[in-house]
């Protein structure tokens, strides 16, 4: 079909599907959108498949949180399939179209804009940077296996390399730099666990088949028929969604088959929804893998994060983490004024504070307040650094147990509510829902199954990932874990002094636990949380009474009941 971009009277620009790559095509056509100048307009996709290419694709440099070194990724510079800027009252509607990628793309960038709402399209790739293959032999010095398509891989003189669109991998030793991550998934469990590689000791490799493919060892790795393994170079360096600076932004019925390198990160952004996305492999696939880290990552954001009506399966990191950033205190060169500075290596660049925010100076061992202020100006000093000018004087802390090189600042403006509610959580290695906002919050009406580590944890911490801040409002309500990792719940500020509870005003009510093992709920350094009115079914054995599943530390005005226990016959 020939391609074309057309408007009509109606606001609405057509874009025809087309053969070959579509990059420019649907960039043409979100670039005519901008002529609108904030009169509302719909961009229209004809059904069909739109190929975008890194080859093609809009570059610029942005910087996001949570993503790559300067180590790991020199060249910060993103490659952008569909690239909307400082646009007002933009529809993006693609009308069951699919958009395939090809190559390491940040697929999906919004930046500087308001009321853009993204919708109705597949998102997939046509070489997922997490190739998978089946185990289908496993002899003493042989492994056998079947690589998934549409993964592609090239055996030179007995080297194996995974191959994409411009990407080359299989582990440090060999073709490239990159590390390699795997994972292996259970078939019959709906089980996704991190593992090493099958792949690290191999000593050769030999095409059986068009897709089969026999490695040499000397010994075999502990892998077995029928399990499918994930491998990845670990390095974010694309996003597959970036929403930088905006307002008001909403994805609905969006079928996400792979996330390249990293989710969807919202950053310094207010009000975003996602509705009714589905972060799964293809249903007619053999993949079992749709995303290279998070599904959803909200950083520094505020208004209120709604995530809702969702399907979160097969990721390689935790579906949805919402957080600040605590930067810590290096020096103070007036008594009005703080250096600070971005201490985990994958976050840098971005500006993390605004004239006008409100901000808390926090003990990083404590996490417990210093002293609220407000910002009076704002310096960047470098990518790492910034100096800051509050409206009041430090305080003098003359004998007391915290000093400056203890501390860390919160930018408090930046902290969202959060809904989170009626989502599928599954096919997870790591946690189900990080959150760590003092906005009001809830969790409710969702499904966790078989989730290894806390199905849902607290955090708080500025002493390693620096991710912000205390949770002063929580309410969990109506989801059930089925079979998920101990504890379920978990409320661990990471603090390695306690003065006072960072947590607070935290209610689990109405929930159902399906419990194989271990505890419900742990708590420390905590205050008024409630568990009431929850069902616990556990197996049998001699967990008999609610405080069997509940362990606390530094924990007040826990109010535990009402709470039902049945046991499994």
């Amino acid at each position: 079909m020939a391609s074309s971009v057309i408007a009509n009277a109606g606001n609405v620009i057509r874009v025809n599907s087309c053969e070959g790559d579509a990059a420019q095509l649907l960039q043409q056509a979100i670039d005519s959108a901008a002529t609108y100048n904030g009169k509302p307009v719909t961009i229209m996709l004809m059904p069909g498949n739109y190929n975008i290419s890194r080859e093609k694709s809009s570059r610029h440099i942005y910087h996001i949180s949570n993503t790559s070194s300067a180590t790991e990724n020199p060249d910060p510079t993103k490659h952008i399939g569909l690239w909307f800027r400082n646009m007002r009252n933009v529809t993006f509607d693609g009308n069951g179209a699919w958009i395939v990628t090809h190559g390491e793309l940040s697929s999906l960038v919004v930046d500087n804009c308001a009321n853009v709402v993204l919708k109705n399209f597949t998102l997939t790739a046509a070489d997922p940077s997490v190739p998978e293959f089946k185990v289908l032999d496993v002899q003493p010095s042989t492994m056998t296996v079947e690589v998934t398509p549409p993964s592609e891989f090239e055996i030179i003189d007995g080297e194996f390399n995974f191959v994409g669109d411009g990407w080359k991998f299989a582990d440090g030793a060999r073709e490239t730099y990159y590390p390699e991550f795997a994972q292996v998934f259970y078939p019959a469990t709906n089980i996704t666990r991190r593992c090493e590689s099958p792949l690290k000791d191999r000593k050769m490799a030999r095409r059986l088949g068009e897709r089969i493919v026999q490695f040499e060892y000397d010994k075999t790795p502990d892998v077995h028929a029928g399990e499918i393994y994930q491998l990845r170079h670990g390095i974010r360096n694309e996003a597959c969604g970036f929403f930088n600076m905006s307002k008001d932004i909403r994805l609905e019925n969006i079928e996400f088959n792979f996330m390249g390198n990293f989710g969807l990160v919202g950053q310094y952004s207010e009000n975003l929804t996602y509705d009714n996305i589905r972060c799964r492999p293809a249903l007619e696939s053999k993949r079992t893998d749709a995303g290279f880290a998070d599904f959803v990552q909200m950083s520094g954001c505020k208004g209120k994060i709604r995530i809702v009506n969702s399907y979160f399966e097969g990721a390689h990191d935790d579906p949805i983490n919402i957080h600040g950033t605590h930067l810590k205190v290096v020096a103070s060169d007036e008594p009005d004024m703080l250096t600070v500075r971005f201490m985990h290596d994958q976050s840098y660049g971005f500006t993390p504070f605004f004239k006008g925010d409100k901000v808390e100076i926090v003990d990083r061992h404590t996490l417990n307040c210093v002293m609220p202020a407000t910002v009076k100006k704002v310096e960047k000093i470098d990518d790492y650094n910034f100096r800051l000018t509050l409206d009041k004087k430090i305080p003098e802390l003359a004998g007391g147990s915290s000093s400056i090189e203890d501390w860390a600042v919160e930018n408090v403006t930046w902290t969202p509510d959060v809904e989170i509610i009626n989502n599928y959580f599954s096919r997870i290695p790591t946690r189900g829902i990080l959150i760590t906002t003092r906005g009001k919050s809830l969790i409710q009406d969702n499904i966790f199954f078989r989730i290894p580590m806390p199905s849902i944890l607290v955090s708080d911490d500025a002493r390693g990932w620096y991710e912000s801040g205390p949770v002063q409002d929580l309410v969990i309500r109506r989801n059930t874990f089925i079979e998920c990792g101990s504890p379920v719940i978990a409320i661990w500020p990471e603090i390695d002094r306690f003065d006072k509870p960072v947590h607070k005003n935290i209610l689990i009510e109405y929930n159902r636990f399906l419990m194989d093992s271990g505890k419900a709920l742990s708590a420390k350094g905590a205050e008024n949380v409630i568990l009431k009115e929850n069902t616990f079914i556990l197996p049998p054995g001699n967990l008999d009474t609610i405080s069997d599943l509940i362990e606390t530390e530094n924990t007040s005005g826990l109010d535990v009941r009402d709470n039902v226990i049945l046991k499994e016959k």
